[in-house]
């Protein structure tokens, strides 16, 4: 790694290394699960400063920051009331200053989460809007319109709301009477931005500079492939399709080609600080499109560096479909110059742990192994990695949530759990054996209570207990991070495919490392004939149980096995 650092680790002002972003390794904080610092049971900035170390221990290069800002926190804080400020409930502007100057000292570094498509019905600006009424200057920055009906009792146009309902809110006018409706893609509480407005990019530009001041390397950028809707707003050809996915399949309000020209000004915005003092500034989009293609249009060189590739995310755990979503990604978007930014859990997705054992239960120990497996393909890959807070210990996603607790605005738009997101949200475990488990202070005279409650076999990935136990998924992350810089395969590159039996993947990085995975539940033979350098589970010398994946160095075995992995591995021990 070419990064100029003190003595202490510390990143300095000037950065030799440049495209630091490439091959970076990210953790995201959801800040309100973290670590609570105050004793009410919110986690906040303090909490994640006095984590840093142990993020530093475990060898991420840098974080995401969920969304701190100011808000009423129906979308727990993607309805921002303001930009340029922080929540009372998670700090201040110092607290936050502390944290950047504190991840920096230890060489990690700091992105945020924006918000550019929506913002809060508190949000000054909207207020501005209610207030000023049709026709006005205000309302000109949202997307408010006359309803439709002799009364102007029915909305605008036929688009649903992605968090359930329809996608528009009719307004009492200033005068009491019923009035125009605005837009808005998730809740009611959450009004779309109108960028048709230059009003609105001028604001936003002032609100990266001002995070770019205060030392920030960058930003996630939620909705990317949102913010522009067709001038006309016309009807969806299928707006029942918006309600069907999380992610807007209506191609009126989603992907337009006009987005293209915000991501050029705000890498020119980055690049303008990156000139000044040779540290390069890192934009990285939620990006969801129907396909890599449309995806490698986000990443060409003037406009985002990275764009979450979620097809991954999304593959079931398959052998075939993990190679070919791969392939893709390899040939549309590494295309581009860019690398592929791979994620395998976020916010909003239900864990690993439970998602690949198939449903059901929290996640058992089929699913905690393959998770462990598919981490450390993922970490094998050519390009950079995010990891969601909790995914290096194995937390499965908490499925037996009572109604009552939970939060999540689909839950309250559809009466459905079907998409509920508050199970991969509950409150990270630290220490002891039993709720608060660390994560809140003992504050007298606070209620010590977590936000969302933590079932009681969280005691059993609590992070003391994880860095104790070499055997933890916390040890495979640290030593995959470990490795993933040590050794000079690994990183930024391309992958050549070997040949190997149905169910098997592998594939060899640079000169000698092997990456295999065995998405089978039975053993085959290994590719590499000795011992894994790293494995997810245990490893005999030549054979990959079921489940596992594991890095070798060294020559592959030419021929692939003759038979039916089973037959291959019929003679073979059965790993302990």
């Amino acid at each position: 790694m070419l990064t100029a650092t003190a003595g202490d680790g510390s990143l300095l002002h000037l950065e030799r290394r440049r495209h630091w972003w490439r091959d970076a390794v990210i953790y995201q904080v959801y800040v309100r699960s973290f670590l609570d610092s105050t004793g009410d049971g919110i986690g906040d900035l303090a909490g994640v400063r006095s984590g840093l170390p142990y993020l530093k221990k475990l060898g991420v290069d840098g974080i995401w920051l969920s969304p701190f800002y100011p808000s009423p926190q129906h979308d727990h804080g993607y309805d921002v009331a303001d930009y340029r400020d922080v929540d009372p409930v998670y700090g201040d502007l110092g607290e936050f200053d502390r944290l950047v100057t504190d991840a920096h000292r230890l060489g990690v570094r700091v992105l945020l989460d924006i918000v550019p498509n929506h913002c809060s019905v508190e949000h000054p600006h909207f207020r501005d809007a209610l207030a000023a009424g049709p026709g006005s200057a205000a309302r000109a920055r949202f997307h408010f319109a006359d309803g439709r009906g002799p009364d102007g009792g029915e909305p605008p146009n036929n688009w649903r709301a992605m968090f359930g309902g329809p996608a528009w809110t009719r307004v009492t006018e200033p005068d009491g009477t019923p009035g125009q409706w605005y837009l808005h893609l998730f809740t009611p509480e959450q009004p779309d931005w109108n960028w048709r407005n230059p009003e609105v990019a001028e604001d936003f530009d002032g609100t990266l500079r001002f995070w770019l001041d205060r030392g920030v390397d960058g930003f996630r950028i939620d909705v990317a492939a949102g913010l522009y809707k067709h001038p006309e707003l016309p009807d969806s050809p299928d707006p029942a399709a918006d309600e069907r996915a999380r992610d807007s399949v209506n191609p009126l309000a989603w992907n337009q080609e006009e987005v293209h020209q915000v991501w050029r000004a705000w890498r020119a915005v980055c690049d303008e600080y990156a000139a000044r003092d040779g540290r390069e500034r890192l934009l990285v989009g939620e990006v969801s499109v129907p396909t890599a293609r449309e995806h490698a249009r986000y990443v060409r060189p003037d406009e985002l560096h990275q764009a979450f590739f979620f097809d991954l995310l999304s593959a079931p755990w398959d052998a075939e479909a993990f190679h070919r979503t791969i392939d893709e990604a390899m040939r549309d978007i590494a295309g581009t110059g860019s690398t592929v930014t791979w994620v395998l859990n976020n916010h909003d997705q239900v864990r690993t742990v439970t998602r690949y054992a198939g449903g059901g239960a929290e996640g058992g120990t089929l699913g905690a192994a393959r998770a462990r497996a598919a981490a450390l393909l993922m970490l094998a890959l050519p390009g950079a990695a995010y990891v969601y807070q909790g995914e290096e210990l194995g937390l499965p996603e908490v499925v037996d949530l009572p109604d009552d607790v939970l939060t999540d605005p689909i839950f309250r738009r559809t009466g459905s759990r079907a998409r509920v997101r508050d199970g991969c949200r509950v409150p990270l475990p630290w220490s002891g054996h039993a709720s608060p488990f660390g994560f809140t202070a003992a504050v007298p005279g606070a209620a010590a209570r977590p936000w969302l409650p933590q079932p009681a076999y969280f005691a059993e990935h609590a992070t003391d207990r994880a860095v104790a136990d070499t055997r933890s998924s916390w040890h495979l992350y640290r030593d995959g991070l470990h490795l993933r810089r040590s050794l000079p395969q690994l990183g930024e590159g391309s992958l050549r495919w070997l040949e190997t039996p149905p169910g098997v993947l592998a594939f060899v990085r640079g000169d000698g490392l092997v990456c295999a995975v065995n998405f089978l539940t039975e053993p085959v033979p290994s590719p590499v004939p000795h011992a894994p350098l790293l494995a997810s589970g245990p490893c005999h010398d030549g054979v990959l149980p079921g489940s596992t994946a594991a890095w070798y160095m060294g020559d592959p075995i030419p021929e692939a096995p003759a038979g039916s992995p089973a037959e291959a591995a019929a003679d073979l021990p059965e790993p302990r």
